[in-house]
């Protein structure tokens, strides 16, 4: 790491990279950020906000269940709690008649209210986990982060396709031989991992803006699936990168600065499309 350090010093001579605590937290928002722009186009192109608002609140469950449980990593809590929640809110929703919100708001509200409960029980600290502090993130939770772009590149460029035609007609997807509900899981449960992953610095309260807000502001503005994806990466690296120096400079909480920012160019590319219409 001293290496890649004293690289960031010589091509990012910023006063606001100096400190070292900085430096971890700018290689975490180069790395995640990527994930939240393109995992936020599967989101919000699938209308699954509600579902990555939901796994998200639902991490008080895991870190109760973690504090219970006597587990020393309580990351690995979340994760495991949330996967088996996010397998279970899609199977339900495939297999069931109530509409998709209801079955979500359902598990969420249940998960959420048991995680107050338990952690009601304990001495347990969990705020951090509420606004997150990504300036505490350590080199091996980026190790984690590079771990989980790999997972996506992985699934993205084997499943993308395929979760595109099941999006648009699953009926017609399944005729033509998809595994639909393999589909929809293995997204579900990759959104379901990233989201858990970062929630300790980002905060569980703001995760799910950091991932719909990009995407949602790439729609207005993208005319094909593949400037879509492009442009919502892009803008939310370029909100990670603005929205922690500027939380730096005004003394702010990274996670909530960075949202801002995303939902400043959001209103940026709205007005931008009023005035093309308008042309």
């Amino acid at each position: 790491m001293q290496t890649l350090y004293k690289i960031m010093d010589a091509i990012l001579p910023f006063s606001w990279l100096e400190p070292l605590f900085m430096k971890n937290a700018f290689l975490a928002i180069i790395t995640a950020c990527p994930l939240f722009g393109v995992l936020g186009t599967v989101v919000v192109q699938n209308r699954m906000s509600f579902f990555s608002d939901a796994i998200g609140h639902s991490a008080l469950t895991g870190i109760a269940l973690g504090v219970i449980l006597g587990t020393k990593n309580i990351t690995l809590s979340m994760v495991i709690f949330s996967l088996l929640l996010g397998f279970a809110i899609i199977s339900v929703k495939i297999k069931g008649h109530a509409s998709a919100d209801t079955i979500i708001g359902v598990f969420s509200s249940t998960a959420v209210a048991l995680g107050i409960v338990l952690l009601s029980s304990t001495k347990a600290k969990y705020q951090k986990y509420l606004v997150g502090d990504i300036l505490s993130i350590k080199p091996a939770e980026i190790a984690l982060l590079l771990l989980c772009i790999v997972a996506t590149l992985v699934i993205w460029l084997l499943f993308y396709n395929k979760m595109l035609l099941t999006n648009m007609h699953a009926t017609f997807a399944h005729s033509r031989g998809i595994k639909t509900f393999f589909i929809e899981q293995i997204f579900a449960l990759l959104i379901a991992a990233v989201v858990t992953v970062s929630i300790s610095w980002t905060g569980l309260l703001v995760i799910n803006s950091l991932l719909v807000l990009p995407a949602a502001a790439s729609r207005l503005v993208s005319r094909s699936s593949r400037g879509y994806t492009v442009t919502s990466l892009i803008i939310s690296e370029l909100s990670g990168i603005i929205g922690l120096a500027l939380s730096y400079y005004i003394d702010s909480a990274s996670g909530a600065t960075i949202v801002l920012v995303n939902a400043s160019i959001f209103i940026i590319c709205f007005l931008i499309k009023i005035l093309k219409k308008e042309a």
